[in-house]
């Protein structure tokens, strides 16, 4: 139903999902014109005593056109119309039977109601009231040359074809505002990703600060006093120790000075250290007291505080999804540290720890019962999107999923090697 895209007309419907729906107007038009082409020529001869090249004339003129209809409406009801008029006028000229309809014999109503529905469907308004006001003035200006005088049912041309032009018009505006609701429906989803997105990244890049912060302070602390722990240093070495120092300092102030663009004013209670493997019992302990069961695993393994990080608010957003979405299901949660198979990676000369991947599996069973309603009202329902912000930062995978039993399945493989984290 959309007119025109870049200068190029589009045949009606050929926005449907479906194709038979946009070769439907094709059809019909080719059945139209099939079949009122030759019955116009019959009747216009037979019944009304016109002359035959008049008549197929007048034939072509009013049915063919209903093939352009399908793409150009408005054009093909300039040819229509006049062909209609001319042919009412041509009948003033021949002897027919009062019974007979006139100006607009039946075979031309069919085609014009045919045509105005097309036409309803294409243009605005303003151009279906002109066209239904050129379709009026013409019915009642050819009234009063009526031969046999004037009825209601010469009205026909004019009442059929307004009806048309109402319905065309009535689908059309509700195509057009289902079609803008749906692109709405799509950019708001978008947005709503986008939004918790970029939430999500300013949130990591507040708890990397933090994280990265203590590090940096530490650098800087043990560079300071060096000279004062280590009598021995020489010069050179004592001022390479300053030079750290004054390097430290200075990045963790470009660090504060980028976060105060991220942190709110409301987030004071993010300067408290950030929590890792060690606290996911504590939301474990917590899902717990809500009525569901769950059975936690634990991993008492060093893992980067990045990485601990990540694990903590992976599982921290899964089982908040339990809550939500299955309250009272039996969870399951586990930490574990995986090396991967021989020949699958090598091993870090180092600390002996190449390869290495935290695995985090957070799965729970399907609720003892429906919820019977939502527990939230206005989640964004993007907490996926910020676990998956959380796995790629530290390189890692994630795996989440309806399992066939109803339950959910969140895995997650984080690296541990310094050489993975990227």
């Amino acid at each position: 139903m959309t007119p025109v895209e870049e200068g190029r007309p589009r045949a009606l419907l050929a926005g449907a999902s479906r194709r038979w729906v946009r070769l439907l107007p094709w059809a019909v038009a080719f059945v139209l014109c099939v079949v009122l082409l030759p019955t116009t020529i019959v009747v216009l001869t037979a019944d009304y005593g016109l002359n035959g090249g008049v008549a197929s004339a007048l034939a072509v003129a009013q049915s063919a056109p209903l093939l352009l209809a399908v793409v150009r409406p408005l054009h093909a009801w300039y040819v229509v119309f006049a062909a209609d008029v001319a042919g009412a006028l041509a009948l003033l000229g021949v002897d027919f039977e009062q019974r007979l309809l006139w100006p607009f014999p039946p075979m031309e109503l069919v085609g014009y109601v045919a045509l105005c529905l097309a036409l309803g469907l294409r243009e605005r308004r303003r151009t279906l009231v002109l066209v239904w006001l050129a379709t009026a003035g013409a019915n009642v200006g050819l009234g009063f040359a009526a031969p046999h005088g004037s009825s209601a049912k010469e009205l026909l041309f004019t009442i059929l074809g307004g009806v048309a032009l109402l319905l065309g018009g009535v689908l059309r505006e509700r195509y057009e505002v289902q079609r803008r609701l749906a692109e709405q429906e799509t950019i708001s989803e978008a947005e709503r990703g986008r939004r918790t997105l970029l939430e999500e990244r300013a949130r990591i890049a507040r708890e990397l600060h933090d994280v990265v912060a203590h590090h940096m302070s530490v650098i800087t602390v043990q560079a300071d006093t060096a000279e004062y722990r280590l009598a021995t240093l020489p010069p050179d070495v004592r001022e390479e120790f300053t030079s750290i120092a004054a390097t430290a300092r200075e990045s963790l102030g470009e660090m504060r000075r980028l976060l105060g663009v991220l942190r709110n004013e409301e987030a004071h209670g993010e300067l408290a250290p950030q929590p890792g493997l060690a606290q996911i019992g504590q939301l474990v302990e917590a899902t717990a007291r809500t009525g569901g069961p769950v059975e936690f695993s634990p991993c008492d393994a060093e893992v980067p505080e990045a990485v601990g990080l990540s694990a903590y608010r992976i599982v921290q957003e899964a089982l908040a999804n339990v809550v939500r979405h299955a309250p009272g299901a039996a969870t399951h949660v586990s930490l574990s540290v995986s090396r991967p198979a021989d020949g699958q990676g090598g091993e870090h000369p180092a600390d002996g720890r190449g390869g290495e991947r935290l695995t985090v599996l957070v799965v729970n069973d399907p609720p003892p019962e429906p919820p019977a309603g939502p527990l939230e009202v206005g989640g964004t329902g993007h907490g996926l999107v910020g676990m998956r912000e959380r796995v790629r930062l530290v390189g890692g995978t994630l795996d989440a999923g309806p399992l066939p039993d109803g339950g959910f399945r969140v895995a997650a493989q984080l690296p541990l090697t310094e050489e993975d984290l990227t």
